[in-house]
């Protein structure tokens, strides 16, 4: 992809990156020292950003449940990170020992861990791609056996969104991969919501401006906009912790989250 995308090429430790900022805030080491200072500079601000960061990789696996005992058996996972336990394909495959996912990163480094971690486990297969490209994708998979568009299927599209930029038409890109999805398809995602705290939109806005770990953050409504020719799950586009249940706090950075069908 070129340059103007933000694209990484190989590994640059001088800027920040989204994948190894959430792996530090979950507790990983596969980060960088610039990763964990941006982290830093978050959690300065809204220290509730670590146990968020947990709340999104929850929403990402009940997404997955959803769509599975919904009777979806493959999984594109659009911007999937490094690997950390409990992995959407073993979510799946609890459910539906057949089930299969194709984890799509652009991070080249996030592809080599992807490939470290996960050789020779079955139905799980790693590629590196840009999720903001859905027509090489989506050619790339059907190509090569992976899915089948005349098949429901569950995507994935967790902690992406809010690093496209308004230029490279988000809403476009959802469409994209909308059409190409048989009837019954699921589409789980999330979004950084302009409800955040001012001062951490804007920190972060500065520290991560012109990396590939720059954010728009958008309302309820642009975001609940992209999905138009879905049908949005109860209880809608809204903060993580409403989908998660149970008594969790709000975080000063909110991250909405939705689930919703094709009819």
């Amino acid at each position: 992809m070129s340059e103007d995308r933000r694209t990484p090429e190989g590994v640059d430790p001088t800027k920040p990156n989204s994948a190894r900022i959430y792996d530090y805030m979950l507790g990983g080491k596969d980060n960088y020292e610039v990763d964990r200072k941006v982290a830093q500079r978050m959690l300065e601000v809204a220290p509730d950003t670590r146990p968020l960061a947990w709340f999104s990789r929850q929403f990402l696996l009940r997404a997955t449940q959803i769509a599975a005992e919904a009777g979806v058996r493959q999984f594109l996972d659009l911007g999937s990170g490094i690997p950390t336990e409990p992995t959407v394909h073993e979510v799946a495959q609890k459910i539906e020992p057949t089930a299969r996912v194709v984890a799509v990163d652009y991070d080249p480094v996030v592809f080599a861990h992807a490939n470290a971690l996960l050789a020779g486990a079955p139905g799980i297969t790693p590629i590196l791609a840009d999720a903001r490209d859905p027509e090489h994708i989506i050619e790339q998979v059907r190509s090569e056996g992976l899915i089948d568009f005349d098949e429901p299927v569950g995507v994935l599209m967790v902690g992406v969104l809010h690093f496209i930029m308004d230029a490279e038409g988000p809403a476009d890109i959802v469409a994209r991969y909308r059409d190409a999805l048989a009837p019954g398809s699921y589409f789980g995602f999330t979004h950084g919501g302009d409800e955040s705290n001012r001062d951490f939109i804007e920190r972060s806005s500065r520290d991560t401006a012109g990396s590939p770990s720059q954010v728009v953050y958008r309302s309820r409504a642009q975001v609940a906009a992209m999905f138009d020719g879905f049908e949005i799950l109860e209880p809608g586009v809204v903060p993580l912790q409403e989908w998660l249940g149970g008594d969790l706090p709000s975080t000063e950075l909110v991250l909405l989250g939705g689930v919703c069908r094709k009819p």
